[in-house]
């Protein structure tokens, strides 16, 4: 009996040390530098949220989503977070990727200048300059906004640069406004000038197309399916959690990269955000969940105005699935 009692002692210590499974390692590459739009994965990552779905989480900064959406393309991050519309020119042209989720389902495109100077409606662009970047998203898709509001190109004059330029045109007062994301080129201003922006959504006059969401390789998604469901089942949660703590969640971003930026400008850039995760079909339910409307939708604008392949209204469903996420409402 001693002998037996010994044996079942020595095997338990045995099954004491035996060292936990480790967490997979998973990189999430951004579509740009850190701004309040990314607070989620950050503060997800601080809270330990990613960690309690056994992810080890590695954040990447960006240099565009058609960079990211290579990035992933080529298999070396496993997940970016990406313009959607871009993905969609990617992926029609070949490249094996698929959106496992849909975060911003309401365009953050807009027509945004200083507040002091009055410039509300889109009336009041009339006689006025804007700042473009040449082939970008927002420039593809603002003949849909002159065509919906009414204006035309002779109404204003437009000047042109990269998205530094566009910034510094509006900030050194050479043109009036510049088309940007409400939560993005709005706060970068601020964080310049001090000066409140204000911006004209496209999204309130009638272009209704999804913006960022979580993206992933085609093949990587089916070879890893558990994977895929614990980071997405982890970033819902973490958006979740942000949502409820938008100071918390931006002081995350500054936490992880102190050169991140600025507390007040980060809080407020994300509070900009939480309004476009969700549509009147989708206020109901968990972030990511799209509806197959808004995506067609967002695929024949993008065949219309931005540059997608005809062929790519074939089939949308082509380009995002939902099987990956945690189901039930918010």
């Amino acid at each position: 009996m001693k002998r037996w009692i010994g044996a079942v002692s020595a095997a338990l210590m045995a099954l004491s040390v035996v060292p936990a499974q480790a967490a997979d390692k998973v990189v999430l590459m951004l579509n740009w530098y850190v701004y309040g739009e990314h607070a989620p994965f950050y503060y997800g990552k601080a809270k330990g949220i990613y960690a309690a779905e056994g992810i080890d989480l590695e954040i990447q900064e960006g240099r565009g989503s058609a960079a990211t959406t290579q990035a992933v393309a080529a298999k070396t991050a496993d997940f970016g977070y990406v313009d959607v519309p871009t993905m969609m020119r990617a992926a029609i042209k070949g490249a094996p990727v698929i959106a496992t989720g849909v975060l911003l389902q309401t365009s953050p495109m807009s027509a945004m200048g200083f507040a002091d100077k009055n410039i509300k409606k889109p009336e009041d662009i009339k006689g006025r300059t804007v700042a473009i970047t040449p082939a970008d998203s927002m420039t593809q898709i603002w003949p849909l906004f002159l065509k919906k509001t009414g204006l035309k190109e002779s109404d204003f004059h437009t000047v042109a640069g990269d998205g530094q330029t566009k910034l510094n045109a509006v900030i050194n007062g050479q043109a009036d406004l510049l088309l940007g994301y409400v939560m993005d080129q709005s706060m970068k201003i601020k964080d310049a000038t001090g000066k409140d922006v204000y911006p004209i959504k496209f999204a309130d006059y009638g272009i209704n197309m999804v913006s960022s969401g979580i993206i992933a390789n085609s093949d990587y998604v089916k070879a890893n399916a558990d994977l895929v469901r614990r980071f997405m089942s982890a970033t819902t949660k973490a958006v979740e959690a942000a949502e409820k703590e938008p100071k918390a969640a931006a002081q995350s971003i500054l936490d992880a990269n102190p050169k991140g930026g600025k507390i007040d400008t980060l809080t407020q850039g994300f509070e900009l955000t939480i309004p476009l995760y969700r549509t009147a079909e989708t206020k109901s339910k968990r972030p990511f969940q799209v509806t197959d409307q808004n995506m067609t939708d967002s695929v024949n604008l993008m065949v219309e105005y931005g540059g997608l392949d005809a062929k790519a209204k074939e089939n949308p469903k082509a380009f995002y699935t939902n099987d990956y996420l945690p189901k039930g409402n918010s």
